[in-house]
């Protein structure tokens, strides 16, 4: 394997992190570890790995971790560096979206150790809170209210019921209308908007029919409004897997796509809340080399 760094972040599994964290040890067989104890730690742990020579970069947590990982990777301005995946945290879409394992380290690991190399694309978001990448998915308006008001202690203690429990605060609130525009120059209105750089979001859920990680194009739902009644009728619509066909959703693809309001409408990528409208997002294809498992 080339030289290669993981990057633990222990609060993943905050119950178990000295157990995780000698699982990892024992597997990785010699390769460093290092943790990060705060939000942007991982980010900076990797910028700094990759002016030692690192060529792998290993994420150990859960989506927020990957994309400061990926952050860190890209900001560096070192290309050729690979992307590996221990999914350990509470949230693991992106790994899903691969085929990773989410219930065994070891067999995660394995994955790592054959070394097979996948270009995915690579999504960009510009706005006043500066230059931002993600990997799976990005939201504006509602899920990033609720992910806005998610304490980490609450993620701690329920886990992704955390972000139902927020769900119900931001539910009754009005929301200020959000306008896009495609790279075709179509202008959209709606209350909430999410995106996607492949088929799930928020867990097993296919959110986006057509989406993929390597076409060039974002997938993006419009959703046209916010009241507790239409939110259940989305959630419902969502699990039965109908959601793109209501009269008040659509579905679109997109290279870039530019966003703003006139209220204060927050946006996350990966989970995680950034900063708030306008800001655009374009793609930049095939640009992060990632391990993952081998085709069939």
């Amino acid at each position: 394997m080339k030289k290669s760094l993981i990057i633990l972040n222990p609060a993943a599994h905050s119950d178990r992190a000295s157990s995780l964290e000698e699982e990892i040890h024992s597997l990785s067989d010699g390769v460093e570890v290092r943790l990060s104890r705060m939000p942007g730690d991982a980010e900076q742990i990797a910028r700094n790995a990759l002016k030692e020579n690192f060529s792998t970069i290993i994420a150990a947590g859960g989506d927020g971790t990957i994309n400061e990982v990926v952050n860190g990777i890209v900001s560096s301005g070192i290309s050729g560096v690979s992307l590996g995946i221990l999914p350990v945290g509470t949230m693991n879409v992106f790994a899903l979206e691969l085929g990773i394992p989410l219930n065994s380290i070891s067999k995660a690991w394995e994955i790592i150790q054959n070394g097979n190399l996948r270009h995915i694309d690579l999504p960009r978001c510009e706005s006043g809170d500066g230059l931002r990448y993600f990997v799976q998915l990005a939201g504006v308006g509602l899920d990033a209210e609720v992910v806005r008001r998610t304490s980490r202690q609450s993620k701690k203690a329920f886990g992704p019921v955390s972000y139902l429990l927020s769900l119900t605060q931001v539910a009754l609130r009005k929301p200020s209308r959000i306008t896009m525009e495609s790279h075709d120059g179509k202008l959209r209105e709606g209350s909430f908007v999410l995106l996607g750089n492949g088929r799930f979001y928020g867990g097993p859920f296919t959110m986006f029919r057509r989406g993929s990680s390597s076409d060039g194009l974002l997938d993006v739902l419009v959703f046209q409004n916010q009241s507790p009644w239409d939110l259940l009728r989305y959630m419902h619509a969502i699990l039965m897997g109908h959601h793109a066909e209501l009269g008040d959703v659509e579905y679109f693809q997109t290279s870039s796509l530019r966003l703003h309001s006139n209220g204060i409408v927050p946006y996350e990528l990966d989970g995680e809340m950034v900063g708030y409208l306008p800001l655009a997002f374009t793609l930049q294809q095939g640009a992060l080399p990632v391990i993952v498992p081998a085709a069939r």
